[in-house]
């Protein structure tokens, strides 16, 4: 009998489990849980604190989850891959054995040295349901909350907490929010949307120093504050791999498989750097959607089968008070616009092919263009004009339609 070890338990870890059991019935699948919680959604901490969801909803699987995939979870901390034995060592001193193991790590926050952090009586993350649990604990009506970072996760935490509290500061030393995946333009739509909610922002400005709950900004500009979130990135969980020497970059290297350099060791998640389908290049791909397909395919592989990960690509779908964005691909070659005051479409296209979109404000079926994007479907062989009026099936052939969606006109 197969012993499968598992390090993590996120989405990309049940995924694992159930790639594993689509192929394998009788093996033994052990996980190594860091959080004391069932596998759970964590886009979703945002909402909890907002108060949309609750903690039975959040759980990504059924609480009989990993009895009914005949799992035995451990909760604790792996420190260390004994790779010749195929043993795993947790930090209250466990050995795990393994024929086949996958590294689930995911990610953790960066957190630059901020002169003066040491005096801020407990900084915040947030990055999983304990942190948001943490959070929930500490705000209270007349809170003064700084939020370091103006990317999705900052910006999540934000909008999650803005009507439990007084006032809610955002500092970015970028001079736009959400500034790796959207240009000065895009951002601007988003930035005036949070602001006419009540938030307030300070750009391309960052921490001077931290003295107590005062910050001074290299601009001088003075924030007093009640609680401190600490947004200002993340790092993918490597080390495991990367101390008993196993390819990584930013992330751990993976082939189409999700087989590492090292023999018995795969990985999925967002952990990981493969390859990007929209630009060719390796990069960590940290989404939900990629995380599952990651560790299905994992698992199916571990197993004996035979599976394949080829179509990721950077995907992106947010939305902060009511006005939603979407966004996929790189953002190469020849752009198609369509603007209104509060709507903005982009198209990227390339060598007859779509590579990227945004889109902010648009009720359009985005699946369509991800679909075009993965399948790099040659442009000339539909409607591009209609398409730029509205992502809609009309613009493919009929025979296009049947074999894509189903006969959907």
């Amino acid at each position: 009998m197969k012993q499968y070890l598992i390090v993590g338990n996120g989405v990309a870890a049940a995924r694992c489990i159930e790639g594993i059991r689509s192929t394998d019935s009788e093996g033994r699948i052990t996980v190594i849980s860091e959080e004391p919680h069932p596998v759970y959604c964590r886009p979703l901490i945002s909402y909890y604190l907002e108060g949309k969801t609750d903690l039975a909803r959040m759980q990504y699987r059924d609480a009989d989850f990993y009895d009914w995939m005949g799992c035995h979870v451990v909760f604790g901390k792996a420190i260390h891959i004994r790779k010749d034995e195929r043993l795993v060592e947790t930090s209250d001193g466990a050995l795990l054995p393994y024929d086949e193991l996958c590294l689930a790590t995911g990610s953790s926050p960066f957190v630059p040295a901020f002169k003066g952090l040491e005096t801020v009586e407990h900084p915040f993350s947030f990055m999983t349901l304990d942190d948001a649990l943490a959070l929930e604990k500490a705000i209270r009506p007349d809170s003064r909350v700084l939020i370091i970072g103006a990317g999705l996760i900052g910006l999540k935490c934000a909008e999650g907490l803005l009507s439990r509290v007084s006032s809610i500061t955002i500092a970015d030393l970028a001079d736009r929010v959400l500034s790796s995946i959207l240009d000065s333009t895009c951002a601007g739509y988003m930035q005036r949307h949070l602001e006419q909610h009540g938030i307030s922002f300070l750009l391309g400005d960052s921490v001077a120093e931290f003295t107590g709950n005062r910050t001074v900004m290299t601009s001088g500009q003075l924030v007093d504050f009640d609680i401190l979130v600490l947004a200002v990135g993340v790092r993918a969980n490597t080390a495991l791999l990367s101390e008993i020497g196993g390819d990584v970059h930013r992330g751990i290297l993976v082939d189409n498989k999700m087989q590492t350099s090292l023999a018995h060791i795969y990985a999925a998640g967002d952990c990981t750097e493969g390859m990007d389908l929209s630009s060719g290049q390796r990069k960590v791909l940290a989404i939900l959607p990629n995380a599952s397909m990651q560790g299905y395919v994992a698992g199916v592989n571990m197993a004996g089968g035979t599976a394949s990960f080829e179509k990721g690509i950077p995907m992106n779908a947010i939305g902060f008070f009511g006005l939603h964005a979407m966004t996929a691909g790189s953002y190469d070659g020849e752009l198609h616009e369509n603007r209104t005051d509060h709507s903005l479409k982009r198209l990227y296209t390339k060598d007859d092919r779509l590579m990227g979109f945004i889109l902010i404000g648009c009720d359009e079926r985005a699946g369509i263009y991800t679909a075009l994007i993965r399948e790099q479907t040659p442009l000339s062989s539909i409607d591009f004009p209609l398409m730029m009026q509205g992502a809609t099936t009309a613009a493919f052939s009929t025979d296009q339609r049947r074999k894509k969606f189903g006969g959907v006109v």
